[in-house]
């Protein structure tokens, strides 16, 4: 037990300090671009290149690199888009195969972009929808529980506070070098590790991975300790969970940009409709 709290707090101090240098907040204009301050090349260089070591470094990597390109699968899902996680929440999601887009800029997100959109709101491709404010008065990031799960900060920040994580070896991805590591943590404690989001987030992450399961995620690294590919499998009350994505592109020149307010019609007090 004692060391699991040093593991968690080692992950929260490691988060909060790249969190304080990134920034914080829940303002700012509708978009999101490469800021000037984040360098993909900058890295963590721990000289512990243990598996506990070597997952600390791709937790900070990540961290640095604020963004990248995803795709995978979620469950059944099958989704690809854009992911900000600093300094403030963008998602850019589209499942192949259909036309809908979503995009979630912050506290805001839009929906549609296709045709089938345009003829239910009269010409209008976006439907916008804002979130809801909490008990402490602040707007929650709409569809939180699936950014959560896209993103490999908060799939490393549980990788480093689980104990007795295993390097499996070098393998290959396509045809990128990699190192395998894997950990296996409850979804209680998964969610605890959290410390950076505020507690309906870590609620809700716990409802989404199945609350009294346990996840094995195993992480596969390039060169740059960045996470090439993250695999969640769940058991027990989290058996439904079966996620795997991939990613690319990691604090390279992405962009998302809000629709033009003459092609978005407010949704008004209508909900957020699911995923």
């Amino acid at each position: 037990m004692a060391g699991r709290a040093v593991r968690r707090a080692a992950a929260a101090a490691a988060l909060a300090a790249v969190l304080t240098a990134c920034g914080s907040g829940s303002g700012g204009a509708p978009t999101a671009s490469p800021s000037a301050s984040a360098d993909p090349t900058v890295l963590a260089t721990p000289t512990d290149r243990s598996p506990h070591g070597v997952l600390l470094s791709a937790q900070l990597a990540v961290h640095s690199a604020r963004r990248a390109r995803f795709s995978g699968n979620l469950g059944s899902d099958t989704v690809a888009g854009l992911l900000f996680w600093a300094p403030k929440t963008v998602l850019q999601l589209k499942r192949p195969g259909t036309t809908e887009e979503v995009v979630v800029l912050d506290t805001t997100a839009y929906r549609g972009g296709d045709a089938a959109t345009a003829g239910r709101l009269g010409g209008r491709h976006w439907e916008k929808f804002t979130g809801v404010p909490g008990a402490d008065g602040q707007r929650a990031v709409p569809y939180a529980d699936t950014v959560d799960r896209l993103n490999p900060v908060v799939a490393l920040t549980a990788a480093v506070a689980a104990p007795a994580p295993e390097r499996i070896g070098e393998e290959k991805i396509d045809d990128t070098a990699v190192e395998h590591y894997r950990v296996t943590t409850t979804v209680a404690d998964y969610a605890e590790a959290q410390a950076q989001l505020p507690p309906a987030r870590r609620a809700a992450l716990r409802a989404a991975l199945g609350d009294g399961g346990v996840v094995t995620l195993d992480v596969w690294l390039n060169d740059r300790d960045q996470p090439v590919q993250l695999q969640r499998t769940g058991s027990g009350a989290a058996e439904r969970v079966s996620d795997t994505l991939r990613f690319e592109e990691f604090g390279g020149p992405l962009s998302v940009q809000a629709p033009a307010e003459s092609d978005t019609a407010d949704a008004g007090g209508r909900s957020l409709p699911p995923l």
